[in-house]
């Protein structure tokens, strides 16, 4: 198979079930944010492996089971929706559960929040940051398409995702013996 087509070379692309659409469409921005997420997700799995200080495997296999969903995400917000007999997988609603019981484990060992935390102190942590902004931004162009089936489920995914990734940060902070970088209005 070929990776080039040049079908998009006047900037249009196919959607799944064939419909084509400009590159500046809302849906190619949502997916294309989906995807970017997943790139950035992967780049932090990758530095989270590379820190020899503390075992992050449990980290890094729910990102991979993250980064598995958002693809599944990424196929919903590509689909035309003019083809009945497209097949996507299924979004799964016990991960966003997951999510939720991760972030409630971690919540129970950091130290309660009691400002707002400033991305850095560490590489991991500031990382997290960019992964959780741009996560707010494709949930931010996925919500445009108001049409959309499965839209609820994959707005609640990214939400919680965000807020996962969050709390992850802070709980990174805390294993590495990293301050956070609070913010302190004067």
């Amino acid at each position: 198979m070929k990776i080039y087509t040049k079908t998009g070379d006047l900037g249009t692309t196919s959607l799944l079930g064939g419909t084509r659409v400009d590159k500046f469409e809302h849906q190619i921005e949502a997916y294309g944010s989906v995807d970017e997420l997943n790139a950035h997700l992967g780049y932090w799995m990758d530095l989270l492996a590379t820190e020899s200080s503390t075992n992050f495997a449990s980290i890094i296999n729910f990102i991979q089971l993250i980064q598995s969903e958002l693809f599944t995400i990424g196929s919903h917000l590509a689909n035309d929706g003019t083809k009945s007999g497209i097949k996507l997988p299924e979004i799964k609603e016990d991960l966003i559960v997951q999510m939720e019981q991760n972030m409630d484990e971690m919540n129970a060992i950091i130290p309660p929040m009691t400002h707002f935390v400033l991305p850095g102190g560490h590489a991991l942590v500031s990382y997290a940051h960019i992964c959780r902004t741009v996560c707010r931004r494709a949930e931010r162009r996925v919500v445009v398409l108001k049409d959309l089936p499965q839209l609820n489920q994959i707005i609640k995914f990214l939400n919680r995702l965000s807020d996962w990734i969050f709390v992850t940060s802070r709980y990174l902070s805390h294993q590495l013996q990293i301050p956070e970088n609070l913010w302190i209005w004067k």
